[in-house]
């Protein structure tokens, strides 16, 4: 066998293992980088990036089918249609673009990319079933985990034939007729929209109460009442029971214990995700686990000296940008820098219709932790940006302390409130006050005059409202 020896070894070419990687190649240090696959990971090649072009592409074909009878804004089409196989052309146009950056950009940092499955030896050693060529052993000082997470299986719905992962439901070149969605959170509806606006009939299965359990109430009203605007159906308090014996409806049970039939062409499973653990001895490790997830501290350490965890394999939140903020740190710290992981604040996106904005303390985590807090809200029907756009609903929502009006966090729904993220995470890593925001000169007309007038509103001098 073929040996090679190394500073860091990253398992892993997602957000996390390829920023890793390419800050460790800048510090100078000495890094091969290890994926089975393509590099960028879920979030590249099947989760975050092309779900957003699939988004977008729903919504534009939405507004053109809108203009089809009147419209306030004059506009007239006929007929509109879509032609999948090149919307998924375009899409996948899109990911290979952003993945070949990203091999670029490794070999630019001097980075040795192996491809290939890794199988952990010991905690300095790793063997690779090389995509070609002989296996390959390599040895290391660091070996950093960034294995990523894979979608939660049912056992009453296992992948297969109608039943679907987000990964199938992103690159159907054609439309079903009816989809089940099973799972209310954040990827069920971000695809479940998309693909009701490409004119399936699309039915969502919730085992809780009610869409998007993880984000308060008031936020999810306006994805709520977009939902049912849009025609898909909810049955909340309800569970996948499995598949008809025809295979063409899923079996429906609702918390009464009512029996009933969906017709379903695909069934998409969106249960969450679970770290991807297995298939590379990491057992053989023994490392300490929270769970299903690698345990971590506040440098991404792991319990054996010189081995760390980054991102999803290291548990919640399973977001790439954290992915990205721990692995460039870990690089830093192999190279003898001084750093922790410690984020005020890291935001979460939901980019549903319309999409949802968390950033820090909501009222009720500030409640739980003890502290007083004064909370106020603005709506953007009160915003002229939002007005000119035709999207008037939801609203920007600050929390912050009673005493000394710092901010604790910031929340918001609407029409392209995923662009106000960064600010909202200025604030509450630079430590503003509510005066602070307030007093900032905001462009007008845009919508984030709805976060200035937010802060106006909790310190009881609202301009517009």
């Amino acid at each position: 066998m073929k040996t090679m020896n190394t500073t860091l070894l990253v398992i892993g070419g997602g957000p996390g293992g390829y920023v890793a990687a390419i800050r460790a190649g800048q510090l100078g240090i000495a890094t091969v980088l290890i994926e089975a696959d393509k590099l960028g990971g879920t979030c590249l090649n099947i989760g975050c990036i092309p779900s957003k072009a699939l988004i977008h592409a729903a919504d534009e074909f939405q507004r053109t089918c809108v203009f089809t009878g009147d419209s306030p804004l004059g506009i007239r089409t006929n007929s509109p249609n879509i032609d999948l196989a090149q919307t998924q052309r375009w899409k996948d146009g899109i990911v290979g673009k952003l993945t070949g950056g990203v091999g670029a950009l490794v070999r630019k940092a001097g980075v040795k990319v192996v491809k290939g499955w890794a199988t952990i030896v010991d905690g300095k050693t790793v063997d690779v079933a090389a995509a070609e060529g002989e296996p390959l052993r390599i040895e290391c000082e660091h070996l950093l985990l960034a294995t990523g997470s894979q979608a939660v299986e049912l056992p009453n719905l296992p992948f297969g034939g109608p039943v679907i992962s987000s990964t199938e439901a992103l690159a159907l070149s054609s439309a079903p007729k009816h989809m089940v969605v099973v799972g209310a959170g954040y990827i069920g509806l971000e695809l479940g929209i998309a693909w009701r606006k490409l004119g399936v009939d699309v039915a969502v299965v919730e085992a809780t109460d009610r869409i998007l359990p993880g984000y308060d109430p008031e936020l999810t009203k306006p994805v709520l009442a977009s939902l049912r605007r849009l025609g898909i159906t909810l049955h909340l308090a309800c569970t996948a029971d499995g598949m008809t014996e025809s295979g063409n409806g899923l079996r429906v049970r609702s918390n009464q214990a009512d029996e009933y039939v969906l017709p379903a062409d695909r069934v998409l499973v969106a249960a969450g995700r679970r770290p991807r653990t297995e298939g590379f001895n990491l057992e053989s490790l023994r490392l300490e686990m929270a769970g299903r997830a690698i345990r971590i501290d506040d440098q991404c350490r792991t319990s054996m000296r010189n081995v760390w965890a980054i991102g999803d394999v290291a548990g919640e939140p399973m977001l790439a940008h954290r992915a990205m903020a721990q692995g460039e740190m870990v690089a830093e710290i192999v190279a003898g820098r001084k750093r922790r992981f410690a984020p005020m604040a890291i935001p979460a996106i939901c980019f549903t219709d319309p999409e949802v904005v968390v950033v820090g303390s909501t009222p009720e985590q500030a409640a739980a932790a003890g502290i007083e807090f004064k909370v106020a809200t603005f709506p953007f029907s009160a915003n002229g940006r939002s007005m000119t756009v035709e999207s008037t609903e939801g609203f920007v929502r600050v929390v912050a302390r009673q005493d000394n009006h710092q901010i604790l966090g910031w929340q918001a729904v609407g029409r392209g409130v995923a662009e106000l993220s960064a600010a909202f995470c200025y604030a509450i890593e630079m430590g503003a006050r509510l005066e602070d925001v307030a007093g900032i000169i905001h462009a007008h007309p845009t919508l984030g005059e709805a976060v200035q007038e937010a802060a106006l509103r909790a310190l009881g001098q609202a301009l517009h409202i």
